[in-house]
């Protein structure tokens, strides 16, 4: 199959800049020599890059390279058993949180008639909103892989699709610890997505947003320290990151969205109410 020719011509703009930023580094002082003439040096730091070498580091940096370790995420789909791991340990987190949020937070969920939970995986969330809630329909909405197999309930089904493609309508959209994984210009199209899916603010339309709020307001320093090292963790995993009310008024106005509500629910967590 012959591939475009755009990505043949992006493909060598890649490799021209990667060229040149190599050789604008190679210039610099450290580590590598720059001849006169045409070649370069490997400096006696270098040598422990060589696989022959007695005291070789050659396999532990081809280790910390490799695609598992730097981009874990694509592997999901692919490995079983760490897709297994991954989604129940989502769940056990998922089960804290809302065992909290139905105790003392009904009046979320009070007069919805149906609710759409966008990445949920096996669905921990939907599962606990649907018993708490008999007469609320309740789907699962994430990757065909993800729900493939899981059976629902009499107000609980599993759909496969991709939230940056469309959205199932319904009257509430939840995200629970989803677009602190994803850019602002990701977290804008996801949400997009979900406005079209839901009803106006009148019809009780709303995407219910469950994440870190940063705040410091109190001067709690160790919980303000937690949130920005989950900020960090976020960046170095999946080039998300966590945010403020500010940034998270932004992405909602980008949207959008005409107006939210915040409500701290446990530890850093909080819901945020979003209408349109």
């Amino acid at each position: 199959m012959a591939l475009p020719n755009k990505i043949g011509d992006e493909t060598n703009e890649v490799l021209a800049a990667q060229a040149h930023i190599l050789n604008h580094v190679l210039r610099q002082p450290g580590e590598l020599k720059h001849l006169r003439e045409e070649g370069y040096l490997l400096t006696p730091t270098l040598h422990l890059l060589l696989k022959n070498e007695p005291l070789s580091l050659a396999l532990f940096v081809k280790a910390q390279l490799d695609p598992i370790l730097m981009d874990p995420w694509h592997s999901l789909g692919d490995d079983p058993r760490l897709n297994r791991l991954f989604n129940e340990a989502m769940g056990s987190d998922a089960l804290l949180i809302m065992s909290v949020l139905i105790k003392n937070g009904k009046r979320v969920f009070e007069g919805l008639k149906s609710l759409v939970d966008v990445g949920s995986g096996i669905g921990t969330v939907a599962k606990a909103i649907s018993n708490a809630f008999p007469k609320l329909k309740c789907s699962v909405f994430d990757l065909p892989h993800v729900v493939e197999g899981l059976e629902g309930g009499k107000n609980l089904s599993y759909i496969g699709g991709d939230m940056f493609k469309s959205a199932l309508s319904a009257d509430t959209i939840l995200l629970k610890w989803i677009l602190h994984d994803w850019s602002d210009e990701h977290c804008v199209k996801i949400l997009k997505k979900c406005k079209e899916a839901i009803p106006s603010k009148e019809n009780r339309g709303k995407v219910i947003v469950i994440d870190i709020v940063i705040d410091n307001q109190k001067g709690d320093d160790k919980s303000f320290e937690t949130q920005l090292f989950s900020d960090v963790l976020m960046m170095v995993h999946v080039s998300g990151k966590e945010r403020n009310e500010q940034e998270w008024a932004k992405l909602f106005s980008d949207a959008g969205f005409s107006d939210y509500k915040i409500s701290p629910i446990l530890g850093l967590r909080s819901v945020i109410e979003v209408y349109p």
